[in-house]
């Protein structure tokens, strides 16, 4: 927890910016029949039944202190996946940051063996050569300001039926847009000092 405290408490740095990564399960639902539209004096209606129609994962990458994010649905979150998604953060996101500082969860996918499974040996260890990872702690995905993030997505943009994986990324590249123009940077409050405190019942007893 105080590894992760430490990186949030740095000074913004544009050639190592911290960056943070997390994902989520997402299930399509189809309509049964069409929603009847809003009209005058009668709210626009739906019907209770649905159709499901698959699931996705859902990624999001967000720099706090500079208030960016990128958020992409992929039919799975497989090693590949992540592998994939860290090379466009490391080579079209960031292509001039020395190091990338990435904080997130300890899925098995969310590892530097990930990066060999997608890529040649040579790409591989170029890519993690520019990776400095923290992992949260094993139930401590509260500390992971990007599980904040897709809180938020989760009731800004997700919260009607979606169907489809190409209108998914639709709606999630106008939510990104709309995000990013407003330049909402989070700045952490939760600090080490105060987990000493406040959560002291988590530390070893001597």
């Amino acid at each position: 927890m105080e590894d992760v405290l430490a990186v949030y408490a740095r000074r913004y740095d544009p050639a190592r910016p911290v960056v943070c990564m997390d994902e989520k399960p997402f299930q399509f639902l189809g309509e049964v029949r069409e929603p009847l539209p809003a009209r005058p004096g009668r709210d626009a209606r739906q019907d209770s039944e649905y159709v499901r129609c698959g699931t996705c994962s859902i990624f999001v990458f967000a720099e706090p202190l500079r208030g960016w994010r990128r958020v992409h649905a992929l039919p799975q979150r497989t090693m590949l996946d992540w592998a994939a998604q860290v090379k466009q953060l490391l080579t079209v996101d960031y292509p001039d940051a020395e190091t990338v500082v990435l904080v997130m969860d300890n899925l098995n996918t969310h590892a530097i063996a990930s990066l060999y499974e997608a890529f040649a040996p040579d790409e591989a260890f170029s890519l993690a050569q520019r990776l400095e990872i923290h992992h949260t702690p094993k139930h401590g995905s509260w500390l992971n300001i990007a599980e904040i993030e897709l809180s938020a997505l989760s009731r800004q943009c997700l919260d009607r039926r979606i169907s489809d994986l190409d209108t998914l990324n639709t709606e999630l590249t106008a939510w990104q847009h709309a995000i990013n123009t407003e330049q909402r940077k989070v700045r952490w409050q939760f600090t080490t000092d105060d987990a000493r405190v406040k959560l002291r019942h988590l530390y070893p007893k001597s």
